[in-house]
């Protein structure tokens, strides 16, 4: 690519450029350009099935639709396919962000609002530590521990990452295990106020609609993050892993999942107001 570059350019005006920033401008560009488009578009599917299925949530409480499957097991799968889904890729994009700090921040910024705004407007079902301040408070933590991580072999760690979250799946609910296996109790001793409910121990009388503590979900953000290892290490030499898609409609709404998801609920209850009548 850069040999490419220097064919494209006059050598007086990549030298400057390069004492001046230490990257060309061509380069500059290129790299704010290059995205992995099959990321965007995987975010981008599964906003539209957030958007659906949060529609749905809003048929069956709000308006009283009788669908027995949505509060049953497939309900149940649609849901946690969107959940895990988004956490994956975060872990994964982490490594491709130039500057965790903000994006932390900003991501753990969003979460408060909608904190406040459900605890204003929606207090008998407020979203305490939910899938935004989930995600920022992991970004931010990230960083202290980057080198760290770094030193454990990716495989190695996308095994360990993930067979703690399996492990730890259920200590929300007091138990260890997976779903609905659940060998041991959790010491309920470790169930105390908000500050173990942050970390996975919810104190009595906790309750939110969306709550995604530190233990078990970032495990499987590290999952996200030992992929993306896994992947760069691998695709010059898998040709399969060198392809993307073509950037299309998903991949748009990809880009801009943040700003859709602090807005989707809003659009939601306003299009079903018009569509139901009330």
């Amino acid at each position: 690519m850069k040999e490419c570059l220097r064919s494209a350019l006059p050598s007086s005006k990549l030298n400057k450029d390069r004492l001046e920033t230490g990257r060309t401008a061509s380069e500059t560009q290129l790299v704010r350009r290059k995205r992995i488009s099959w990321i965007d578009t995987l975010r981008g599917i599964t906003v539209v099935s957030m958007f659906l299925y949060h529609g749905m949530w809003d048929l069956v409480n709000l308006y009283g639709i009788n669908a027995p499957w949505y509060r049953s097991t497939p309900g149940y799968i649609w849901e946690q396919s969107i959940c895990w889904t988004f956490i994956l890729i975060a872990g994964f994009c982490w490594s491709l962000d130039r500057h965790p700090l903000r994006r932390g921040l900003i991501v753990f910024g969003c979460g408060a609002l909608v904190s406040i705004a459900t605890l204003l407007y929606s207090p008998d079902s407020p979203i305490l530590f939910g899938i935004l301040t989930f995600i920022g408070t992991a970004s931010l933590l990230m960083i202290p521990f980057k080198k760290l991580l770094n030193r454990i072999p990716a495989s190695a760690g996308l095994a360990l990452s993930f067979t703690a979250f399996v492990l730890l799946r259920n200590v929300n609910n007091h138990w260890f295990g997976f779903e609905s296996w659940r060998p041991l109790p959790v010491p309920s001793v470790l169930y105390q106020n908000l500050a173990t409910t942050l970390i996975g121990f919810p104190g009595a009388g906790f309750y939110s609609s969306d709550y995604f503590a530190l233990i078990p979900w970032i495990f499987l953000y590290l999952c996200g993050f030992f992929l993306y290892r896994i992947w760069k290490q691998n695709r010059d030499r898998i040709p399969f892993l060198q392809r993307d898609l073509p950037a299309g409609p998903f991949a748009e709404i990809g880009r801009h999942a943040l700003i859709i998801y602090l807005l989707h609920q809003p659009v939601l209850v306003l299009l079903l107001m018009l569509i139901m009548g009330r």
